[in-house]
C-alpha cells in the first residue's frame, strides 16, 4: 500500500515478521505473504495503511512490533461454546474403562449436557460462554463460529442462539443454528417427528438468529435422508449449509452438503474418494478437528487426498464440553501437523484465509486494502526467531503480545 497523507489512530510499527496471507500481492516460498520490518495503520476502524517500517505516517497510538510475528486475526470456523454443566466426570470414568455407550445410557454424555443446559438461565450460560470465548481471544482469535444444538427444543435453540449474539462484544460471532446435533431423548421412540419439529417448529423461530445451518449426520445422530430434508429446509429460509460429515461412519452426506451448496464440511475421517471429488468440484472447504481426532483416538481425515483436489482445509478448535474440550487454536495448528499430516503453510492457512473462506468472510483471515482491521502479534518461544513455524512447532509456546480488533487494540 502506498504512503498515506494525514495521521493514524494506531499504528503497529516495525513487526519483524507479518504474515499477510495475501500471497498474491506478497509472494513467497510458503504462500503466507511474508515480509520483514513492516508498520500497519488504522484509521476509523479500517486497516488504513500497511507498508515498510521506514515509510509509515504518524499516529495517535503506537506499538512497537519488533521481535514479534504479525497475522491477521485468527479465525476458529466449529465451536459448541454455548453449555452448562460439566463432563469432566465422564472424562474421568472413560478412562478407567466405561465405555461412552453406558454413559449415554446412564443420562450422560450429551444427554447430561443438553439436561444442563436447559436449566440454565441465560446470564449464566453467556457468562460462562464469554469466558470460553475471550479464552480463545487470547490466543490470537478474534472470529468465532459458535454452534446452538445443546438445547433440542424451540425455546432453549433461540436462547442459544440469543447468547451467541450476546458475545459479539468478546469476539465477532458467527451463529450457526445446530438443532439436529441428536434426536433428544424424550424423542428417541419418534425420531420422525423430532426431524419435523426441527423443520417446522425450531427452523423458523431460530432462522433470523443464525447465518449457517448444520447437522449431525452420523451413526448414532440423523440419517443422510434426515440430514438432507433439514439441510434443504434451512437453505430455502435463507441459512447458509454445514455439516458434520464422515466422522464416526461413512453416511455419503459431505458429497451431498457439496450438492446443496455447503460453504463447509466438518471433521471428515472417513471421508472417500467420491465425498473429496465432490468438495473440490463444488468450491467447499474441509474443516478438520484435530482436538477431536485425538480425544476420540480416532483415524484422520484423507489429507493428502484433499491437497492433491486442490480442497481447502481449514482448522477448528470444535470447542465442547466431551469430545473436544479444546481451547488453543495454536495446540490444534500443531496437532493437525503431527497427527493428520499438513505442513506449517497448510495449518497456518487453516487458523486463516481457509477458517474465514469456510465461513463465507472475505474480508477476514488476511490483511491487505479491504480486510478486516484485525491484527494479531505474537511474541516467539524463548529463544526462537520471530517465525511462524516457531508458532506450530512449540505445543504451548506461543504469546500474545498485542491483539487488535475493529483498528483498536483490545489486548497487550
Amino acid at each position: 500500500m502506498p504512503s498515506t497523507p494525514g495521521r493514524a489512530d494506531l499504528l503497529v510499527s516495525g513487526i519483524s515478521t507479518l504474515y499477510t496471507l495475501d500471497a498474491t500481492a506478497h509472494p513467497d516460498e510458503e504462500g503466507l505473504g511474508r515480509l520483514h520490518d513492516v508498520s500497519v495503520a488504522f484509521k476509523d476502524g479500517e486497516l488504513w495503511w500497511l507498508g515498510p517500517a521506514a515509510h509509515a505516517p504518524d499516529a495517535d497510538e503506537i506499538i512497537d512490533g519488533e521481535g514479534l510475528i504479525g497475522l491477521p486475526g485468527l479465525v476458529d470456523p466449529h465451536t459448541h461454546a454455548v453449555w452448562a454443566g460439566s463432563r469432566a466426570d465422564e472424562f474421568s470414568r472413560r478412562l478407567s474403562g466405561v465405555p461412552y455407550a453406558q454413559i449415554l445410557e446412564e443420562g450422560g454424555g450429551i444427554h447430561s449436557t443438553v439436561a444442563a443446559t436447559r436449566r440454565a438461565p441465560r446470564d449464566e450460560l453467556a457468562e460462562a460462554a464469554r469466558a470460553r470465548l475471550a479464552g480463545l481471544r487470547s490466543h490470537g482469535v478474534t472470529t468465532v463460529e459458535v454452534k446452538s444444538g445443546y438445547g433440542l427444543d424451540p425455546a432453549t435453540e433461540l436462547r442459544l442462539l440469543r447468547v451467541a449474539a450476546d458475545l459479539n462484544d468478546t469476539v465477532r460471532v458467527v451463529p450457526t443454528f445446530l438443532g439436529a446435533h441428536t434426536i433428544p431423548a424424550e424423542w428417541r421412540g419418534d425420531r420422525a417427528a423430532y426431524v419435523r419439529q426441527i423443520i417446522d417448529e425450531q427452523l423458523p423461530l431460530v432462522a433470523a438468529h443464525a447465518d449457517f445451518i448444520d447437522v449431525y449426520c452420523d451413526r448414532g445422530a440423523f440419517t443422510l435422508d434426515e440430514a438432507v430434508a433439514i439441510l434443504s429446509a434451512g437453505k430455502a429460509a435463507g441459512l447458509r449449509i454445514k455439516a458434520h460429515a464422515e466422522q464416526v461412519a461413512h453416511t455419503g452426506i459431505a458429497a451431498a452438503a457439496a450438492a446443496l451448496g455447503a460453504t463447509s464440511v466438518e471433521h471428515l475421517e472417513r471421508l472417500d474418494a467420491a465425498g473429496v471429488e465432490a468438495l473440490a468440484q463444488h468450491g467447499v472447504v474441509a474443516v478438520l478437528l484435530p482436538g477431536a481426532q485425538l480425544y476420540l483416538r480416532d483415524v484422520a481425515p484423507p489429507v493428502a487426498a484433499l491437497r492433491e483436489a486442490g480442497v481447502p482445509i481449514a482448522l477448528g478448535t470444535d470447542l465442547n464440553p466431551g469430545s473436544a474440550p479444546v481451547h488453543d487454536p495454536w495446540a490444534v495448528a500443531t496437532l493437525a501437523t503431527l497427527i493428520q499430516g499438513l505442513t506449517v503453510a497448510e495449518a497456518v492457512r487453516g487458523l486463516t484465509l481457509h477458517a474465514a473462506r469456510a465461513l463465507a468472510l472475505p474480508d477476514r483471515g488476511w490483511l491487505g486494502p479491504g480486510s478486516a482491521a484485525d491484527l494479531a502479534l505474537f511474541a516467539p518461544p524463548p529463544g526462537e526467531p520471530p517465525r511462524v513455524d516457531a508458532l506450530v512447532q512449540h505445543l504451548g509456546g506461543h504469546r500474545v503480545a498485542h491483539l487488535v480488533m475493529h483498528g483498536e487494540r483490545v489486548l497487550g
